[in-house]
C-alpha cells in the first residue's frame, strides 16, 4: 500500500513537472497578438502617396479638382496655399493660378520624404482588426506561422490615392514567430 501511494504520489509529480515545462512555450492567441502589435508598432504597414509641393500652375478648367483636393488640405491645416500669381488668357474663358502650396506643422508625421517638388506621404494605415481573429498554424513547439488580418485606416492624405479597384477595406499578412528562452517569442519574419 505505501508502495503504490509513493508510486502515484510520484507519478503525479512526473506529470506536473513535465506538464509545466512547456507552459512558457506555449503560444496562446493573447501573447502572439502582443508580439504582433509591438512589431507593427515599431514597422507600420502603409501605403504612400506623391504630392507636388512647391510653386504649382493650375488651369481652371482642367485642374480644378486638384485644386479642390489641395484646398481640402488647407481647410484641414495639412498645407498652406499661396497665390502668387493669375493669369487670364486673352479671349478664352480659362485662367491660370500659381499657388505655393507648403506642407505645415500638422503634416509632419505622415511625412516619408520631401523635395523641392514633391513630398511622400502615408495615405493609409494598416492597424490589426480587433474584430477578426488571428489564425495560428503552429510547425512545431518553438515556431509558429500567425496569420492577421489589417483593416485600412485611411487619413486626409487618401484623397489623392488612386482607386486600384480593391474590393475589400482590410488585407491579410502572415508572420512568423519563433520562441527563444532568453527573450520569449519573436517575430522572425513575414
Amino acid at each position: 500500500m505505501k508502495n503504490l501511494n509513493l508510486l502515484t504520489i510520484s507519478a503525479l509529480f512526473i506529470l506536473f513537472i513535465t506538464g509545466c515545462k512547456g507552459a512558457a512555450e506555449n503560444l496562446d492567441e493573447s501573447t502572439a497578438t502582443d508580439v504582433i502589435e509591438t512589431y507593427l508598432k515599431a514597422n507600420p504597414v502603409y501605403e504612400e502617396v506623391k504630392m507636388e509641393v512647391g510653386e504649382i500652375r493650375f488651369k481652371s478648367k482642367n485642374d480644378k479638382l486638384a485644386l479642390e483636393k489641395y484646398k481640402t488640405l488647407q481647410e484641414k491645416g495639412w498645407v498652406t496655399l499661396d497665390l502668387q500669381d493669375q493669369k487670364k488668357k486673352f479671349l478664352s474663358k480659362d485662367s491660370v493660378f500659381t499657388y505655393k502650396i507648403v506642407l505645415t506643422d500638422k503634416s509632419k508625421p505622415y511625412i516619408l520624404k520631401q523635395n523641392v517638388s514633391q513630398a511622400t506621404l502615408r495615405a493609409l494605415d494598416y492597424v490589426m482588426d480587433a474584430e477578426k481573429p488571428i489564425t495560428m498554424i503552429k510547425g512545431d513547439s518553438k515556431v509558429a506561422r500567425v496569420t492577421v488580418s489589417l483593416k485600412k485606416e485611411p487619413n486626409d492624405f487618401a484623397i489623392w490615392l488612386k482607386n486600384k479597384g480593391t474590393a475589400s477595406n482590410y488585407i491579410t499578412k502572415s508572420y512568423k514567430l519563433k520562441y527563444k528562452k532568453d527573450s520569449g517569442w519573436i517575430l522572425v519574419g513575414e
